[in-house]
């Protein structure tokens, strides 16, 4: 199946997209992924919509810096829960320690490994999405969040030896020297940030000695199992895939990276069919949209992707055996 990511990872997009010109949603939704969804930055979606997105801005917008400018913004929250230990680690060695081993807490995709030799340590960052996706935005977004990171434990004035990028250096550099400096190398075999070994002994003055036993505990309780059932998987996708209007079997096997057949099967194994999760998951948002007064029904229509507001009114009859004005009334009847 295909790797997933974070909606964090597209924290701020919104805004930088519309500094520059072009309408986000818009660009969401030829990507694939559903506006709204942005709004819920732990919810996931699918790794390479995420790469492909970030590409397609940085084309119309004409920003070749557009991955450096959400980069800007990153904080240590974006991390999400992870953010509360790493904030705890006593040091820079054992804090990296920690975001490289649960990289795939936020990042499915993500492959970040550290290597110290000669006094030197680097950190090189890869991505495997499952297909051809560029990846030259999503770079400069990790490697200009890792150097943000980097900056607040070791200070506003700490430089890198070198930062790496795969690709060729933008027609206008102006952003990438005011993030890193003068340190920058393109056109190199791989993307990463080289640094002092001594840099990773720093101590972390955010750090509690009494709270770190209590972000490790806070860790496990949180540490997704690697085996997500397929079943969880698909639901995910559905929900994401609805307002779309492409939400079927075979775009959800396109985002897993299977086959339909595959799909198929594996519901079966949990004793589910595509359409009878469908409808599940469709019932399931229409009465957690119904209840909410600020959609009205024919915008609930559209992000269940009914063709009309009378056939989704016909099919809620159906499920709910009450119209959408009633379940409406009676949920603000109830408070």
């Amino acid at each position: 199946m295909k790797p997933l990511a974070r909606y964090a990872a597209l924290n701020s997009y919104v805004e930088v997209s519309r500094a520059l010109g072009i309408e986000p949603a818009r660009m969401m939704r030829e990507a694939g992924l559903d506006p709204a969804g942005i709004a819920v930055q732990d919810r996931w979606i699918p790794a390479a919509a995420v790469a492909l997105l970030l590409e397609r801005s940085a084309g119309v917008s004409g920003h070749q810096d557009f991955g450096l400018l959400l980069a800007e913004r990153r904080r240590f929250a974006n991390l999400g829960p992870l953010s509360l230990v790493i904030r705890e680690e006593p040091d820079v060695r054992s804090a990296l320690t920690i975001l490289l081993r649960h990289e795939h807490m936020y990042n499915e995709a993500l492959r970040m490994r550290m290597a110290v030799l000669n006094g030197l340590a680097t950190i090189r960052v890869a991505f495997e999405l499952g297909d051809q996706t560029e990846t030259r935005q999503a770079a400069e977004l990790a490697l200009g969040t890792l150097h943000r990171l980097l900056r607040g434990f070791l200070g506003p004035l700490w430089q890198p030896v070198a930062v790496c990028f795969a690709h060729r250096a933008p027609a206008d550099p102006t952003t990438h020297h005011r993030v890193f400096g003068s340190v920058l190398k393109f056109e190199q075999d791989f993307n990463g940030i080289t640094f002092y070994e001594h840099d990773l002994d720093a101590p972390n003055k955010m750090s509690d000695p009494l709270m770190r036993t209590y972000a490790y505990q806070f860790l496990d309780s949180l540490e997704t199992p690697k085996d997500t059932s397929a079943l969880e998987r698909v639901r995910e996708l559905i929900e994401l895939l609805l307002p779309t209007g492409r939400c079927s079997v075979e775009q959800v096997a396109r985002s897993l990276g299977v086959d339909r057949r595959t799909v198929h099967r594996q519901l079966a194994d949990a004793g589910e069919t595509f359409s009878s999760l469908l409808q599940a998951t469709r019932a399931e948002l229409a009465g957690n949209l119904v209840g909410n007064q600020r959609y009205t029904f024919t915008e609930i229509a559209e992000l269940l992707s009914f063709s009309s507001p009378g056939n989704f009114s016909r099919w809620f009859r159906t499920h709910f055996a009450c119209s959408p004005g009633q379940w409406r009334a009676r949920h603000r009847a109830s408070g």
